[in-house]
């Protein structure tokens, strides 16, 4: 009964499980620690990525494939950091890209299709609480770097440059809403994105198997047009992953820029 659900609810597959009987593990009141189907997912996607960095720093003369992928995103965040902040973005490097590497894996690992084999790949950035953690992880970098690097003058900040004297009462509190509600934007882009393409695939996919099981007239009518859309959000998908990736590690390098070129 609960595969049978499983087809037909979409938001089952978002479904935070605990592993190996662990969801007893609770601390002080009531605070679930079971190791989870999303913190698996997480892991896998940690080694994957560590795997796939130390794969590319044999440092080869003549640089294969490998190592040409890793300095090619390398050379990719660190121009991106170069053009909107600075030379002083070459020190964010590591962080954006581990941040940009992660969040691309996570998405397209959790595009494979592994349940042909009986594996279930679980999305993670599909959760507003994992992307919000980066996106506090983020915030909280332009917080310390403005403080530390301009004091009580990153105030500054929220009144722009030219703002006549009575226009500030106004402009400050709505510049300082806007800065507070970046975390936010930051982090319910890419889940809204992700959680929406694997909803309406999940979505045809019922379609699928509904107008297969219904009959030939129904498999042809319904069934087929349902696939070859899949095929179609397949691909969209893919490129969606790629996207969002980017637009998170464009959007925390342009944070950055303003704790460190305040304007």
């Amino acid at each position: 009964m609960a595969a049978e659900q499983a087809k037909v609810d979409p938001m089952y597959q978002f479904t935070i499980k605990p592993l190996g009987g662990s969801d007893a593990w609770t601390l002080g009141e009531g605070f679930n620690i079971a190791f989870t189907n999303s913190a698996m997912w997480m892991l896998i996607t940690t080694v994957v990525l560590f795997l796939f960095v130390l794969g590319g720093m044999r440092r080869q003369l003549v640089p294969g494939r490998w190592q040409m992928m890793v300095e090619t995103f390398t050379g990719f965040i660190d121009n991106m950091l170069e053009a909107n902040i600075g030379k002083a973005g070459r020190k964010y490097v590591p962080y954006v890209f581990s941040l940009f590497m992660f969040i691309l894996f996570a998405n397209l690992l959790g595009l494979l299709p592994l349940g042909v084999v009986g594996v279930h790949p679980f999305t993670f950035t599909s959760h507003f609480t994992v992307t919000g953690v980066l996106a506090i992880i983020s915030f909280s970098i332009v917080l310390l770097v403005g403080f530390w690097k301009h004091g009580f003058h990153f105030f500054s900040l929220f009144v722009p440059h030219g703002t006549p004297l009575p226009m500030i009462p106004v402009i400050a509190p709505i510049e300082f809403i806007s800065f507070m509600v970046r975390p936010f934007s930051l982090a319910l882009r890419l889940f809204v994105a992700m959680m929406a393409g694997h909803v309406l695939l999940e979505v045809l996919s019922s379609f699928v198997i509904d107008g297969t099981n219904a009959g030939v007239g129904f498999g042809l009518l319904v069934g087929l047009p349902s696939f070859i859309l899949m095929i179609g959000i397949c691909a969209l998908e893919l490129l969606v992953a790629g996207i969002q990736a980017y637009v998170f590690a464009l959007l925390t390098a342009l944070y950055i820029n303003d704790a460190e070129n305040l304007h």
